[in-house]
């Protein structure tokens, strides 16, 4: 067998020209290319030099106090949604998975209810709850009730606002860990079982791990989409991100650089749970080619 590196010396020594190796052209790629980058270069372009955007104003308003607290407030949010949701959806997922045909059914009703309601209704309802519910009474279930409490009073807009968010997220966080634990291979259950792992460690320390290489790709999805859809709060007049800058711009009229602060400060904080999403997915992926 002749050797690559000596292709060119036994071409010599027979006098035959050397073969000459030329890389394969790909024009189509540097055309598409060139347009993508013609195409950013324009929109770059437009962004600076239109006047309309009013970047000015937007440096005015971005760090303003008042959008700042919104944006505390949407980040309060989406962290009572997503530590609430995930918490309940757990607990869905496990009751979907569990032999009981109860807590099955139970579990699967509760997941098409809410994802069939849309999530602006949920919230007006637990806005409007007092309409039904004026005062609500605690005591033995069916027999005399210790104290009760007005509906007002305990559920406020913030109050309502998370709950809704936080029961709607449930019916997605179930989907999306049961889907994570169907996925781990049946033997790695068996396998644990045999050892004698008690049942709750084995899903904390067998199951889980493997699972959320399956779940944290889709969960980031879904708090992503939460940051977003605190948004629909604004019907409660709660001042959040997107409420807070269509006050303001009802006052002066700047609606395009007002709706650009917003848009800055979605894109800054779905930018960091990004980073976040990486790195928690690159710690389960470990081992993982």
């Amino acid at each position: 067998m002749t050797l690559p590196g000596a292709t060119a010396e036994l071409a010599v020594q027979r006098d035959e020209p050397a073969l000459r190796v030329v890389p394969r052209r790909h024009p189509l790629r540097w055309i598409a290319g060139g347009g993508v980058l013609l195409l950013l270069a324009m929109a770059g372009n437009s962004l600076v030099t239109n006047p309309a955007w009013e970047w000015d104003v937007v440096g005015q308003y971005l760090f303003a106090p008042s959008v700042l607290r919104s944006v505390v407030l949407t980040l309060e949010l989406t962290a009572l949604g997503i530590v609430l949701g995930f918490a309940l959806g757990t607990v869905l997922a496990l009751m979907r998975l569990s032999p009981n045909r109860l807590l099955s059914s139970v579990a699967w009703g509760y997941v098409w209810f809410f994802r069939s309601v849309p999530l602006i209704l949920q919230l007006l309802f637990w806005y409007n709850l007092a309409l039904l519910y004026p005062r609500l009474s605690f005591g033995v279930p069916f027999g005399p009730g210790f104290f009760d409490i007005g509906t007002m009073d305990l559920i406020g807009p913030l109050t309502a606002a998370a709950l809704g968010l936080a029961l709607h997220q449930a019916a997605y966080a179930a989907e999306i860990v049961r889907g994570g634990l169907l996925s781990v291979d049946p033997g790695q259950r068996e396998a644990a079982a045999a050892l004698g792992i008690p049942r709750v460690r084995r899903l904390f320390r067998v199951i889980l791990p493997q699972a959320m290489r399956t779940i944290v790709p889709n969960a980031g999805n879904e708090i992503i989409g939460l940051v977003k859809g605190t948004s629909v709060v604004y019907i409660m007049a709660l001042p959040e991100l997107f409420y807070q800058v269509q006050v303001i711009y009802m006052r002066n009229g700047r609606v395009m650089a007002l709706l650009l602060v917003a848009a800055v400060w979605y894109l800054v904080l779905t930018t960091a749970l990004s980073a976040v999403q990486y790195y928690v997915e690159r710690h389960y992926g470990r081992g993982r080619s």
